[in-house]
């Protein structure tokens, strides 16, 4: 969305006609909306609005009196025409509050109702008429900007107060307006087509189960053993023992081969300083048991028998 330009009469504090050219002011890039308290900065951006949607921000939202100017003339209607450029379309839009004017006959006032009108500007320059139903115009405006009022106010306008409402409202109604604004119902639909075949899993799941304890009860009933256990439910013998027991158990039971208490463990060597001699290995002791002669293999018709042989033929 583009605002091109903003007309406002009798509107707010401007008790005459105010004429604001935005793309003038934008042709730096930025523009900065500032002036003294009460200077009509917060009036510019209702008057945005209040064209748009017909209706201004916040708290300051009432009946078409409140947004008529009190130092306006009794002959000069209130009026808001916005001309904009939204989804490529260029669109003027122009809103009149229901508010007192002076009766063309006779002395008095009488209520004028509110009043809409919506144009397009066309390829040769010309605007063309498109609706004065405020029903059918807050539905195009709403449908081509993609946000509701409240939305826009929260979003775009940032008012004083609204945006801190923002920042602490629920999670679901932030995630709403976030996910329409950036448009992440793709990211949703992926979400729910996960669930839908997470659900179809669990279900082949639980009917994979029911199958086989079907042919679980069948294998029971063929087996006729009454000592076999019930399909389905947990064997006494199999069962893992109570967890009360197990710390008990776990005392009595045996240390397994191989270990090794932690305080009668020898300390780890102490590291070789830099540059010292390897340490030499300690000198083998030999026994004092003589060793036993290994018997002699001899072939049959090949050299003299060994001791052995000659012990056991005597």
């Amino acid at each position: 969305m583009r605002l091109h330009q903003l007309t406002i009469t009798a509107f707010g504090p401007f008790g005459g006609t105010q004429h604001i050219d935005f793309d003038e002011l934008s042709a730096a890039g930025l523009f900065l909306l500032h002036g003294p308290t009460g200077a009509g900065k917060t009036s510019v951006l209702d008057a945005v609005c209040y064209a748009l949607y017909g209706g201004v921000p916040g708290t300051r939202q009432g009946a078409g009196l409140t947004l008529r100017s009190d130092h306006a003339e009794p002959g000069t209607p209130t009026e808001v025409v916005l001309d904009l450029t939204v989804g490529g379309r260029r669109l003027e839009i122009t809103r009149r509050p229901e508010q007192l004017r002076p009766k063309k006959r006779g002395t008095g006032s009488t209520r004028e109702k509110a009043a809409s009108t919506l144009r397009e500007r066309t390829d040769d320059g010309t605007w063309q008429g498109l609706s004065r139903s405020h029903q059918e115009i807050g539905e195009e405006i709403g449908q081509l900007l993609g946000m509701s009022r409240e939305q826009f106010c929260q979003v775009v306008l940032l008012p004083q107060g609204d945006f801190a409402r923002f920042l602490r409202a629920e999670d679901t109604a932030r995630g709403k307006l976030l996910g329409k604004l950036f448009d992440t119902s793709r990211f949703a639909a992926v979400e729910d087509r996960l669930a839908e075949l997470r659900r179809a899993a669990e279900q082949q799941v639980r009917t994979g189960d029911e199958r086989l304890l079907a042919l679980a009860h069948r294998m029971h009933q063929a087996a006729g053993d009454p000592t076999l256990p019930e399909p389905g439910t947990a064997d006494p013998a199999a069962c893992d023992p109570a967890p009360a027991a197990l710390p008990a158990q776990r005392a009595r039971a045996p240390p397994p081969a191989g270990h090794r208490d932690p305080a009668t463990r020898p300390p780890p060597p102490r590291p070789r300083p830099r540059g010292a001699p390897p340490a030499r290995p300690p000198a083998r002791t030999r026994s004092p048991w003589p060793r036993r002669p290994r018997p002699g293999r001899r072939r049959a018709g090949v050299g003299r028998p060994g001791p052995y042989e000659r012990a056991r033929a005597a």
